[in-house]
């Protein structure tokens, strides 16, 4: 049986899609998928054993010059791509009218969550088969039902198994004991204040680790280089690709993250993490795996709507201590 995946974006999405292929694998004898993904996550779903082939697509790219770009040769090529195989199915993993529209470039029955389920509830009028999840459960959980419904298994009990790390070969940098600290989002109602991270490096320094800092742009980095310059044994690492950045987590002994896609890639990859959430909610997207500890503010859903102040709720010595607790060799 092959399968078509459509979830394109974003990080976090992509990396929650994997233990439903997990379930699929083990439940459906033969079984293999191809994936439609955002150019710039292509890497994650060749992690997955049962991921055959990866179909990137720049819908982001392309929407900035849609005239040019729709019409091009990359479109085209594309287009090609999605209709080289015969699929027994399309599963819309994402719900939104762009993922649909993709999906129904193809030739064979789509599945996707019902209109009360889908994100996009208008997306669910373009699918042929059309399945309902609750809206209450986790990400993770969610797109695991769906898989089970359109592929007629019943979901593994238990908690879902991403099964990339095993594709990952770990690396051999000889990096002595030291953290990851996700401290940067690409929304500004998810930072931790900085203040708070330079606590949180003392305590880890004090500790006897080293802390390394990533980034992505110019304002990531900016804001790396600050926390760098308070804090001892604090680093401010090159910038790195996805790739790079899960060698450097199969290294190191635990991470800390604000809601973010690489604090999901961190979970994906079992490594002991504390994440920290204030406007979104644990329950629904909190990091998810093995080792994972999901810090609620406790201002989350309450009086106030300053963002600042509901992520500011969240106190480094309580951050450490729950880190604490997960670190190998510190329970």
């Amino acid at each position: 049986m092959r399968v078509l995946v459509v979830k394109m974006s974003s990080l976090g999405d992509v990396i929650h899609t994997l233990p439903a292929l997990t379930d699929a694998a083990g439940a459906v004898p033969g079984i293999s998928f191809d994936w439609v993904v955002e150019e710039a996550f292509a890497e994650i779903p060749g992690w997955h054993p049962a991921v055959k082939r990866v179909i990137p697509i720049a819908l982001r790219r392309w929407r900035r010059h849609p005239f040019r770009d729709f019409t091009g040769p990359e479109w085209r090529q594309c287009k090609i791509a999605l209709r080289r195989f015969q699929y027994d199915a399309v599963i819309d993993a994402q719900g939104l009218l762009k993922s649909a529209f993709v999906a129904r470039l193809v030739k064979a029955p789509v599945y996707g969550m019902d209109k009360r389920s889908a994100r996009e509830g208008l997306a669910a009028t373009t699918y042929h088969h059309r399945i309902p999840v609750p809206v209450d459960m986790h990400a993770v959980e969610r797109t695991r039902l769906l898989f089970a419904r359109a592929l007629d298994y019943r979901v593994p009990s238990g908690q879902g198994e991403y099964r990339v790390r095993e594709n990952l070969s770990q690396g051999k940098q000889g990096l002595p004991p030291g953290l990851l600290f996700f401290h940067s989002s690409a929304r500004k109602e998810k930072l931790w204040p900085e203040p708070h991270w330079v606590e949180l490096a003392k305590l880890a320094s004090d500790a006897g680790y080293a802390v390394w800092l990533p980034w992505a742009g110019p304002g990531e980095r900016e804001r790396a280089e600050r926390l760098a310059g308070q804090a001892p044994a604090t680093e401010v690492l090159p910038r790195l690709d996805l790739r790079g950045l899960a060698g450097m987590l199969l290294e190191v002994q635990g991470a800390v993250a604000v809601d973010t896609g690489l604090g999901h890639l961190a979970a994906a990859l079992d490594v002991p993490m504390v994440s920290l959430y204030g406007p979104t909610s644990v329950k629904l997207v909190g990091a998810y795996g093995r080792n994972q500890v999901a810090l609620q503010s406790p201002l989350h859903g309450g009086g106030t709507r300053d963002p600042a102040a509901i992520m500011a709720a969240i106190g480094p010595t309580r951050v450490w201590e729950e880190l604490q607790a997960i670190l190998p060799g510190r329970a």
